[in-house]
């Protein structure tokens, strides 16, 4: 059996689950390297995958003996065979925020549980800490973040628009990686006020300020970066945000290590933010892995502490409606005595002509 199912049939064991139905296709996909629709039931003896006959093929093809899955189709599976797969299972764990409260009560009917218990989040905890094939498909990700913004910065011209821009990253990306990330964020001047702005028509003038946030995926692990430059020059009123972005961007990554609280780090940036009149608005950071905003979240609302192998954005911003915004984000793997940063670009003023 693969480690990671190996590993949850341990944890079940340890809080008294006889079985588990998970339906969390990113969890599925974490646990098994399926990739389609369906459910896969942890029975007491069995590894049982559910789909439906048009992935049958590529479900077969991804999985190999070792992963010892089950695999059937669900217009096969009968009414005595849903009654029996958790037959003698006191307590099925089910993913309680993934499911509806119909399905809730259909899972209940067809399987006959007896007791179904909430698992809080127990497979997306143990994703927040990385072996070693993740962590090299993140860094592989992130190099490609990095060879892309540098080509970008070479691509950038006056009278290029924002939608133009994107564009180019997208497709960069579609010729050397598995694909985005997430939509592409590309905001100049004003636009750069808005934290998820959207890219427009807007088209980029002499001294404007871009805000980019990129990333790209391999083997479907992500990467999360973003910069903001500036066309020409750096304006005055820019330099003090700018500044105080990057000062704590860098005191954050000094920071960042093994046990320390994700609490503790927001409200060092928050309190300083506040000292200039300033806000932190958005999470100082989040885990990144197959998904591009996962647990841990790095913000004063929750206290979790920093672990080896994680992998987390280190991202402060601050950002005047209707001015201008700064933003400053790396992808960095936590190590027992700091943090590596994965995404290398320069932080320093970034100036394109």
């Amino acid at each position: 059996m693969n480690a990671k199912l190996q590993w949850l049939r341990n944890k079940m064991s340890s809080l008294d689950l006889q079985g588990f139905i998970i339906t969390n296709p990113v969890n599925i996909r974490y646990l098994t390297n399926i990739d389609a629709e369906g459910i896969l039931l942890i029975t007491r003896k069995e590894n049982i995958y559910i789909t439906d006959s048009r992935y049958i093929e590529q479900v077969h093809s991804t999985l190999t003996l070792f992963d010892e899955i089950i695999v059937y189709d669900v217009h096969d599976v009968s009414k005595d065979d849903y009654e029996n797969f958790f037959l003698f299972c006191e307590n099925v764990g089910f993913e309680e925020y993934n499911i509806s409260y119909a399905k809730y009560k259909e899972y209940i009917r067809k399987f006959k549980i007896y007791n179904f218990v909430e698992t809080e989040y127990m497979i997306e905890k143990q994703r927040m800490i990385k072996d070693q094939e993740e962590i090299s498909n993140i860094q592989k990700a992130c190099e490609i973040t990095d060879n892309c913004f540098e080509y970008i910065l070479s691509y950038i011209k006056p009278g290029m628009t924002e939608r133009q821009i994107a564009n180019e990253i997208e497709e960069y990306y579609k010729q050397r990686s598995g694909g985005l990330a997430f939509d592409t964020i590309v905001a100049s001047g004003e636009n750069t006020s808005k934290p998820h702005a959207v890219p427009t028509n807007r088209k980029i003038q002499e001294k404007d300020i871009i805000t980019i946030d990129m990333g790209c995926q391999v083997n479907g692990y992500c990467s999360d970066m973003t910069r903001t430059f500036f066309v020409g020059e750096v304006l005055e009123e820019v330099k003090p945000i700018y500044d105080l972005v990057l000062k704590n961007q860098k005191q954050t990554g000094e920071q960042y290590k093994d046990g320390i609280s994700t609490r503790l780090i927001a409200k060092m940036v928050e309190n300083d933010f506040k000292l200039y009149g300033y806000n932190l608005v958005h999470s100082l950071g989040h885990g990144v892995g197959m998904e591009i905003h996962e647990a841990p979240y790095i913000s004063y609302k929750s206290d979790t502490q920093l672990k080896e192998n994680m992998v987390v954005t280190n991202e402060p911003g601050i950002y005047l409606a209707g001015k201008f915004g700064v933003r400053i984000e790396d992808t960095v793997l936590i190590t027992k005595f700091g943090c590596i940063n994965l995404t290398k670009s320069g932080k320093d003023y970034i100036i394109i002509s």
